[in-house]
């Protein structure tokens, strides 16, 4: 999710949910120690509960990324042995690390000594010829001997030789019971699955064997499936009734970026995503691309898009669709 769960994009999902967990975009340790981390790490209290995915493999440097994001408040960290990246394996870290549990396991032990807040780790089932079985449980018990609080497994192999991380979103077929048997084989262990989820009728599928459910692309593709979290989830009404009450909210937010200096586009290509299937959504899109881009654009851009979309309950149309996939 690099380059696209950036924190305006959080602060748009927020108003969708407030009861997800959302999840930073993976940022490198390198970058936290020695670059801007103002920028980098900067987060809208709006967003919480939120966490900071690392990527690294150096426990020292990962215990002083955790601790200087924990400074920043938060919720979590997350370590991630499962981005399957060219650019990722060559900085060994990502998936590539799934082949060496002992130093994923000292990492974790390193950060869970420099830090308050949960330590979590988000992994793939496996990768290349390894075997899964094998494979995960291995990972898995070290991490959690080492202090892990939370397992978050995308249930499918990385290739990392071979495939492209594009095909590796796609290609090696998902395997949702091996998740499960992770989950009956280490019953305390709080276990989150993730990988080709594609609304929430699936979301409560998976949670009847395991205790967490992780949505990457379908949600940022089409947000407006988050509308349906807090009501099917978690028994609590949306936060707003429609996409459309939840884009004006985000009102206060984008001036308030627009008056440090943020282009509107920056924030509003999160929304392209917004009313997808919906009359008037193609003129909405077609909108903010030709204008949001635009030196001084403002917020009427945005309102002027939304008028473009129809009005005859698009948002609830969407959400029942969602329910009955």
């Amino acid at each position: 999710m690099m380059d696209w769960t950036d924190r305006h994009c959080r602060a748009f999902h927020r108003q969708l949910s407030q009861r997800a967990r959302l999840y930073t975009e993976m940022v490198t340790t390198g970058a936290v120690i020695h670059g801007d981390r103002k920028r980098l790490l900067g987060f809208n209290a709006s967003e919480q509960p939120v966490a900071l995915q690392l990527g690294g493999s150096d426990p020292q440097d990962l215990a002083t990324s955790a601790r200087i994001g924990e400074d920043f408040g938060y919720a979590e960290i997350n370590l991630n042995v499962g981005c399957p990246s060219d650019r990722v394996q060559s900085g060994r870290f990502g998936a590539c690390l799934m082949a060496e549990p002992q130093l994923v396991a000292k990492c974790v032990a390193e950060m869970k000594r420099a830090v308050r807040v949960p330590v979590t780790v988000k992994c793939r089932i496996g990768i290349d010829d390894q075997d899964a079985e094998v494979a995960l449980d291995t990972l898995a018990r070290a991490v959690v001997e080492a202090g892990a609080d939370v397992l978050i497994v995308h249930a499918r192999k990385a290739w990392l030789n071979g495939l492209s991380p594009k095909e590796n979103r796609d290609i090696p077929p998902l395997d949702y019971d091996r998740v499960y048997r992770l989950k009956a084989a280490m019953p305390d262990v709080p276990v989150v699955i993730n990988g080709g989820i594609a609304d929430i009728p699936q979301s409560r599928g998976h949670l009847a064997h395991v205790d967490g459910v992780m949505l990457g692309r379908a949600a940022y593709h089409e947000p407006w499936r988050l509308l349906a979290v807090d009501p099917d989830i978690f028994n609590e009404p949306s936060p707003h009734a429609s996409m459309k009450q939840a884009l004006r909210a985000m009102t206060p937010y984008i001036e308030g970026e627009l008056s440090k200096g943020t282009r509107l586009h920056a924030i509003t290509r999160h929304f392209v995503g917004a009313f997808h299937g919906v009359p008037g959504a193609r003129a909405f899109r077609r909108y903010l691309s030709e204008h949001a881009t635009r030196p001084n654009a403002g917020v009427d851009v945005l309102n002027h898009a939304i008028a473009m979309v129809s009005d005859v309950a698009p948002d609830s149309a969407a959400i029942t669709d969602s329910r009955a996939a």
